[in-house]
């Protein structure tokens, strides 16, 4: 309740969403004037104190009759295209005669000079500026009030290599990259169909970051994209440099640790996401892919699931909700049994803890604590280190650390023990939003089992329960489908069913169309297949 007076306080209101939609109307309806004079020192005055800005003026040439120039960024521009581009201006003779038959230069440019098929008329002063800075090539025209907006974009990109975060045994090697253009093209070879839709946002008034809203038309929820696109339109800042920007800005609950939306870098696990009917958010600069809606037990499941056997796939994504479970409440029972509940123990194990504790000064949540903390820290310093050297300060530092605490009586050895299994519990969580919402959850825990033992850890876990069980993502029940039950989605839940026994999609996500296959497909047996080579054979 307090979460959703805050989003609702934080919310913008209607007449600020109409101030911001005025305001973009005002920036980009400031016309082109005619005079090409008049247009570059604009573009000089905006970008001219920069060296990478360049201005090709064909103005003074005699072999064109046309007054023309063509502006740039030169780290911005494929330099191959630009060649092929500036050839065809400087070699093409078009004469005025052909540009009064035709009554338009543009029209005579794109059809005869301009060797690029992506072009773009533009009619207003910032739709030049950002052009340009897009990566564009701008040919303004004397005595038009439009120029034309040539797509030679270009210079150093990153290659499509293995995800980092999300690596895989079997399955697609290929990762997103930095550049948006690469990235939709990955997702366009796996979803070969003209319902894949894309809408193109430009968010960021310094940045001017491009944003697309990807789904599959007829099975994603329009109600769905609606409300993501609002979210969408109504963000009004200097930045946007990371997916990370955009979520926190259109999420569901921005005061719950719990994310409600998914993050990937594969490609592949977008293309799987918007056939159940999900909607993915790419933004220019990243490799990260954002996918909504989601529900709790989406953060446990992967694209290798999907590509080895069902039982197997059952299985470890069954280790990965016990991985969780004991993430995030091994510690707190360990400190309430050995503080409270000490009847709850066996009484072999009982005497072989008291033994190792007798000598420790602190009580067992101080214990906990401070490893808990150094663990972090540890972890933390692995991550920020140079890649050579953070591994292995990581495994040393954890070893030689907790030896060293339990020789010199400063924690007992079952402490490290617990502490130790809990991290590596921690690190089987598929997705980092998940797994970070786990480590901090489990120091509030911990206190508690402190204070007031296992009742404690039930006063923590009820209203954590309440909080999932009350959590939406763009309108789907966070906790679906459990609560609300929905028997006909359990089959790809924790128990993944085998691909034949998966006729439809997530009845939660989708739209109208959730038949995702034939409902007679399924594996045919030996003598089957026996059959129908004999009644072939006798045909």
């Amino acid at each position: 309740m307090l979460t959703r007076w805050i989003r609702n306080v934080l919310k913008p209101g209607k007449r600020y969403t109409q101030n911001i939609e005025k305001s973009k109307q005002q920036a980009s309806s400031e016309p082109i004037n005619p005079s090409l004079t008049h247009t570059l020192s604009l573009l000089k005055l905006k970008l001219g104190q920069s060296s990478d800005f360049i201005i090709r003026d064909f103005s003074e040439s005699s072999v064109h009759a046309g007054h023309l120039a063509v502006c740039y960024i030169e780290g911005l521009i494929d330099q191959n295209l630009l060649s092929d581009l500036m050839e065809g201006l400087i070699t093409e003779s078009v004469s005025t005669a052909s540009f009064k038959l035709e009554e338009n230069t543009a029209v005579s440019l794109i059809k005869r000079t301009i060797p690029s098929g992506n072009i773009q008329m533009i009619h207003s002063q910032n739709e030049i500026y950002q052009s340009i800075l897009s990566g564009n090539a701008v040919i303004a025209i004397d005595g038009s009030t439009y120029a034309l907006a040539v797509s030679i974009g270009g210079g150093v990109r990153r290659a499509i290599q293995e995800p980092s975060t999300q690596t895989v045994v079997r399955g697609p090697k290929e990762g997103f990259t930095e550049d948006i253009s690469t990235n939709i093209t990955l997702i366009r070879r796996k979803l070969r169909t003209p319902d894949l839709k894309f809408d193109s946002h430009i968010i960021g008034r310094y940045t001017q970051t491009k944003v697309m809203l990807a789904y599959i038309e007829n099975v994603a929820n329009p109600e769905v994209i609606q409300e993501i696109t609002k979210r969408l339109q109504i963000i009004d800042t200097d930045s946007i440099l990371e997916s990370g920007y955009i979520e926190e800005f259109i999420q569901d609950e921005p005061l719950s640790l719990f994310p409600t939306m998914l993050n990937s870098e594969r490609p592949d696990a977008v293309a799987g996401s918007l056939l159940d009917g999900q909607v993915a958010v790419l933004v220019d600069g990243t490799p990260f892919a954002l996918i909504a809606p989601v529900t709790f037990f989406n953060f446990f499941q992967t694209a290798e699931d999907y590509y080895q056997r069902y039982d197997i796939s059952t299985f470890l994504r069954a280790l990965r909700v016990v991985s969780f479970l004991v993430s995030l409440l091994l510690p707190s029972l360990f400190i309430a049994l050995t503080t409270f509940q000490q009847e709850m123990i066996p009484t072999t194990l009982l005497i072989t803890l008291m033994a190792q504790r007798e000598g420790t000064p602190f009580p067992a949540l101080l214990e906990a604590l401070m490893m808990e903390l150094m663990f972090e820290v540890i972890r933390e310093a692995g991550v920020r280190m140079p890649r050579v050297i953070g591994p292995a300060v990581s495994i040393v530092g954890a070893l030689v650390i907790g030896q060293a605490a339990v020789q010199a009586g400063l924690v007992s050895g079952a402490m490290v023990i617990v502490v130790a299994f809990t991290a590596i519990s921690n690190f089987v969580i598929p997705y980092f939003g998940m797994a970070s919402a786990v480590r901090l959850l489990r120091f509030a825990l911990m206190l508690l089992a402190g204070a007031l033992g296992l009742f404690g850890i039930l006063i923590g876990i009820i209203p954590l329960l309440v909080h999932l069980v009350s959590l939406k993502s763009f309108g789907v029940d966070y906790f679906v489908p459990y609560s609300p039950t929905f028997k006909s989605n359990m089959k790809d839940l924790i128990i993944r069913a085998p691909w034949w026994a998966m006729k439809t999609r997530p009845s939660e996500k989708t739209g109208h169309n959730q038949t995702r296959q034939a409902a007679h497909q399924y594996p045919a047996s030996s003598d089957e297949i026996k059959n129908n080579d004999k009644s072939d054979t006798q045909k």
